[in-house]
């Protein structure tokens, strides 16, 4: 039995060899390709979601300091609040011992 192949066999085998390769190579390029598109959209995303994280720590540093200018502007009717207290309290004392010292210098 002869186990040799014969030239346009071989050939022919070498051909088809030669073209599942080449299919096969076809079909790789095809997948790094989809690959490669894979990472460039993740690369994307990725600085997007850096630029979003940016964004969003300079949002939160402009609301503490709304907050730090809210809380000013909560206290400021305090403030001038007891400063009303303190002008009436002032004034009423005020007025007070003027009435007793005016009092006594009458009785004298």
């Amino acid at each position: 039995m002869d186990n040799t192949m014969g030239r346009n066999e071989h050939d022919r085998f070498h051909k088809e060899f030669a073209e599942r390769i080449d299919a096969e190579n076809t079909r790789q390029n095809r997948r790094i390709e989809l690959l490669e598109s894979s990472l460039n959209h993740i690369n994307d995303l990725t600085v997007s979601v850096e630029k979003m994280a940016v964004n969003m720590a300079n949002m939160l540093e402009e609301l503490k300091k709304q907050g730090d200018r809210l809380e000013k502007l909560e206290e400021e009717p305090i403030e001038t609040g007891r400063q009303i207290k303190i002008a009436v309290i002032t004034s009423v004392a005020g007025t007070v011992v003027g009435a007793v010292v005016t009092a006594v210098l009458m009785l004298l």
